[in-house]
């Protein structure tokens, strides 16, 4: 089963969501703000991320940027997304073999080829 790590407050997030229930797809959702991944979880994500581990965070956030880390260091992602779940780029959406973020929403589609 598809998962989605999901923002319902974040829009692209919200487009990712309908865009699978039109497509009937089932999908379990995760709210990662209320549910943050443990470590090992993050981890084993960016193994299945596709695109780039650079692309998990979100870089212009304030909390990122008062850590001066560098985005293409796994640990130091995983450290500050532990740290701070809200730097986790959304949606991403997880197949258990493959992950990727929905930026644009219409890229988790690849996941169902």
């Amino acid at each position: 089963m598809l998962t989605l790590l999901h923002n319902p407050r974040c829009s692209k997030s919200r487009q990712a969501l309908a865009l699978l229930e039109e497509k009937g797809i089932p999908v379990a959702i995760r709210r990662y703000l209320d549910e943050p991944l443990s470590e090992a979880e993050l981890r084993a994500l960016i193994d299945r991320l596709e695109g780039g581990i650079e692309r998990l965070v979100r870089t212009k956030e304030s909390e990122w940027q008062s850590l001066a880390a560098d985005a293409r260091d796994p640990e130091q992602v995983v450290q500050a997304i532990i740290a701070h779940p809200r730097l986790m780029e959304r949606p991403i959406a997880d197949d258990g073999k493959r992950a990727i973020i929905g930026r644009p929403p219409e890229d988790i589609l690849a996941l169902l080829d």
